[in-house]
């Protein structure tokens, strides 16, 4: 009887995971405006590249609850559980399934009752306010190598959907993959479409918006920091380990992955947190999360 409750709930999980990459696609599909390449167009080849730790230090939904929180959407007590989160993801340098998926929920749920045209212009001053210099300015070269060669550029992310587009937009790429929130007449009801766009859902987005998009996947190129995004690393021609976790580097060397690390210090190189910098922007936001108490 377990072994068929286990095979019950892979399989919803799967479903779900194919739901939420499905929907994705969709509305990357729809909100991207592509800028004129400087190259002819390469219509069939485009590059993915994850946000958290890839193109931005630390994590978006992190920086996205402190700009909620100073808007007063929750209270400090939940700020306080995601500067937790954000110090086992500095510290550990992998991240935690079950804790990506209880902060994102979270702070869906916070947003319940609100409209999507309310969230996206917030998220725009969030992302100025505190996004804008968390850029690796490395991995941005790289993403602008493949815009200069005519390829579409497509960030992949956890983050809901509005705010990874709008990252996208600033940086001038084609659009992004996100978590899609539910909505009914332009009001955010609190619920997923499916799941977090996270781990095999990524592999199902790129897959999805390929098939739209009329991308040959082989000549396709993705970006990573996470062991939790092989399945869609392992789904294009190239893959490429950046800053990566020390289980996505042991795979990376196994497979003959390139890696790339623009992280400083020797503690980066051992766990995979960028030291100096990182530790920075932490203070910050611990700081942040103690001047808000205060208030």
């Amino acid at each position: 009887m377990s072994a068929w409750r286990g095979r019950d709930k892979s399989q919803e999980l799967e479903r779900l995971a194919a739901l939420a990459g499905e929907a994705s696609a969709e509305a990357a599909h729809a909100l991207s405006e592509p800028p004129s390449p400087p190259a002819p167009p390469d219509l069939t080849a485009a590059a993915f590249f994850d946000v958290d730790n890839t193109m931005m230090m630390g994590a978006s939904i992190f920086y996205f609850a402190r700009g909620l929180a100073a808007r007063k959407f929750f209270t400090s007590s939940d700020l306080a559980g995601f500067v937790w989160g954000q110090i086992k993801f500095r510290l550990g340098g992998r991240e935690n399934k079950e804790d990506i998926k209880t902060h994102r929920e979270r702070a869906l749920s916070f947003v319940a009752g609100r409209t999507v045209a309310e969230l996206t212009s917030i998220s725009e001053e969030i992302y100025d306010e505190l996004m804008a210099d968390k850029i690796w300015s490395g991995t941005r070269a790289l993403a602008q190598m493949h815009l200069d060669a005519g390829q579409r550029v497509w960030l992949v992310t956890a983050t809901p959907i509005e705010l990874a587009a709008i990252i996208s937009r600033r940086l001038g790429l084609t659009g992004a993959l996100g978590t899609v929130a539910e909505t009914r007449d332009g009001v955010y009801t609190g619920r997923l479409v499916g799941d977090l766009l996270h781990g095999r859902a990524k592999a199902h987005a790129v897959r999805a918006l390929a098939s739209r998009e009329g991308l040959n996947l082989k000549r396709c190129t993705a970006y990573s920091d996470s062991a939790n995004d092989i399945p869609m690393l392992s789904a294009v021609g190239t893959a490429v380990a950046v800053n990566p976790d020390g289980g996505l580097r042991d795979v990376a060397r196994a497979r003959g992955w390139e890696i790339r690390d623009f992280r400083t210090g020797r503690k980066a190189a051992k766990i995979g947190v960028p030291s100096v910098l990182g530790a920075g922007a932490l203070a910050g936001a611990v700081a942040a999360g103690m001047a808000y108490r205060r208030r």
